[in-house]
């Protein structure tokens, strides 16, 4: 017994005694600290698992101010290495003396971080962090966004997906020695949560082509601004979305709150002649008219209450609906919606989108106007025909076509590859009438102002606008919006196009010139891509075959049609 009682004294002693230089040495050059698991953001990718969005690892240098040492004299190589004045390095840790985590320099290179720390200063650590990387750079700007420094979204679908992509680190305990290296994993306190993977509908093979065909575009007609998208026409799955200017999200330095909007959702414009073939879908859904109806448009131009609203370059007189539609007549369009009645013809809009949000959870989208029709003059149903009195942007143009060449069948647009949920579908207009359509739009690129748009081998329709825009109060016959709105093939629709060239001003600026020659280039590489067999026809023998079978008077295209 008395053998184990001298055991625990001497076991005592030297807990008490002997041990407590070494427990002291173990104090001082160890620390217990709880310490951030980094998480990392989802990635983003096009719909055929292309990498758009990605976050990569970098290293961050951080401070803890409560054991720096200032009068070290490696503080000086310190303060060159993450490019700060001395003074304002001593500054920072000075002020914060209380504090035990300060950001010293973040973002770094592993190799740059491997210099600081080799000077191995006490109370200067790294740890990593994660930069957001955009592969696609400039190309798809406007509809990722981008992410502030800690990846929080900022703009674009980096902002509208940041409950699905956004991470959120967790902690645990570690042991670290004095010059902050981890000796040990102590526990875990807190689970990090990863961000989740986001599949869009964007193919990046037409991506790179609608961007750079509208980038030339623009610059060569020296506007200001231009937005193009491409649509699957069947699945609405966005493949393609752009506009002009640009910004690069991997350079910060070059941002600017204008040049990063996303035009195709934000900008909103009078459409002009664009909206002509909702006006033709009206008119035959009202059942007053159907493909052989005429209408007299003598003398060739348009009074409502003794007023001079329209004319047309020549008089027409007697026009189908497709010539209405080829020759941009805006007097036939005009007394056409005059016939009928306006809550009618508002409803007919309001169905194809216009008026209201498509709602593909983006940041920045405006909803247009369609004013109710109670409010409506007879002014009023005569100019929206021709596509003034309501505003629409890019996407909502989209969408209407999306209805047309989808034989009459709404299907909500998405920005994300998914399947179609049919309970958000709906039948806007009869099938038949749809179809109707769509030849009648052909033929404005075969006999009328869309002739620019033609792809060779394949049978597309569409319609030109062209509008005056609204400044300081009044119209100015100076500045133009140009747009083309397209569908193909006609045979079997799968593909719509719009595009919109804001202020050319290099000589040209009606849609046919200007925005037309854009959206036959990108179709033309969207047929191919998607391996769409050309149509079974010799293009210049159906064309002289239709022109034989038609009485076809000169054109007297009404392209100024506003």
């Amino acid at each position: 017994r008395f053998s184990i009682f001298l055991l625990s004294i001497n076991r005592l002693y030297s807990v008490q005694i002997t041990d407590q230089s070494f427990l002291s040495y173990q104090a001082d050059n160890r620390q217990l600290r709880t310490v951030p698991i980094t998480a990392t953001r989802g990635t983003i990718r096009d719909r055929n698992q292309e990498l758009i969005a990605i976050s990569l690892p970098v290293n961050t240098i951080w401070a803890n101010p409560k054991i720096i040492d200032t009068s070290n004299e490696d503080m000086i190589r310190l303060a060159n290495l993450i490019d700060i004045e001395f003074d304002s390095l001593l500054s920072r840790i000075e002020s914060n003396a209380n504090r035990e985590f300060i950001y010293l320099k973040r973002h770094l290179s592993p190799e740059h971080a491997a210099q600081i720390l080799q000077l191995q200063i006490p109370g200067i650590y790294s740890m990593r962090e994660y930069k957001r990387y955009y592969p696609a750079g400039e190309n798809l700007a406007h509809l990722i966004g981008f992410t502030d420094i800690d990846e929080h979204g900022q703009e674009g679908l980096e902002l509208s997906f940041e409950h699905w992509l956004g991470s959120a680190p967790g902690r645990k305990q570690v042991l670290r020695d004095r010059l902050g290296r981890v000796i040990e994993d102590i526990k875990l306190v807190e689970e990090p949560t990863y961000g989740r993977d986001l599949i869009t509908s964007i193919d990046m093979r037409i991506q790179y082509i609608a961007y750079q065909e509208l980038k030339n575009a623009v610059t060569l007609n020296n506007a200001k601004s231009g937005s193009i998208i491409v649509i699957n026409s069947e699945s609405g799955e966005i493949l393609a979305m752009a506009s002009q200017p640009f910004f690069n999200p991997n350079n910060r330095q070059t941002f600017n709150a204008e040049n990063y909007r996303n035009r195709t959702i934000s900008d909103v414009y009078e459409p002009g002649s664009a909206i002509k073939p909702f006006i033709v879908a009206a008119a035959l859904e009202s059942g007053l008219y159907d493909e052989m109806s005429l209408i007299d448009t003598s003398p060739g131009n348009l009074y409502v209450s003794g007023r001079k609203l329209t004319e047309d370059s020549i008089d027409h007189g007697l026009m189908s609906l497709s010539n209405i539609l080829e020759r941009s007549s805006n007097v036939g369009a005009g007394l056409l919606s005059l016939s009928l009645d306006p809550e009618f013809t508002y409803n007919i809009l309001s169905s194809f989108g216009f008026g209201r949000s498509i709602s593909l959870g983006l940041p920045g989208e405006s909803r247009g106007t369609l004013r109710l029709p109670d409010s409506w003059q007879q002014i009023d149903q005569a100019t929206i025909s021709y596509g003034y009195g309501l505003n629409t942007n890019l996407i909502q143009l989209g969408q209407a076509y999306q209805v047309i060449a989808n034989d009459g069948l709404y299907v909500p647009l998405t920005i994300l590859s998914q399947n179609v949920d049919t309970s958000l579908q709906n039948q806007v207009i009869h099938s038949e009438n749809a179809i109707k359509i769509q030849t009648m739009l052909e033929n404005v690129v075969i006999f009328g102002t869309g002739s620019n748009a033609q792809v060779e081998n394949y049978r597309v329709g569409g319609k030109t606008g062209t509008a005056w825009k609204f400044s300081n109060g009044s119209y100015d016959e100076n500045l133009y919006v140009a747009s083309f709105a397209g569908i193909a093939p006609i045979s079997n629709p799968k593909f719509v196009v719009i595009v919109v060239i804001d202020e050319p001003n290099n000589g040209q600026y009606y849609g046919g010139a200007v925005a037309a020659p854009v959206f036959s280039n990108v179709m033309k590489e969207v047929l191919r891509i998607y391996d769409i067999p050309p149509d079974s026809f010799h293009e210049d023998v159906f064309t002289n075959e239709l022109i034989a079978n038609r009485n076809i008077s000169p054109l007297g295209i009404n392209e100024n049609a506003f």
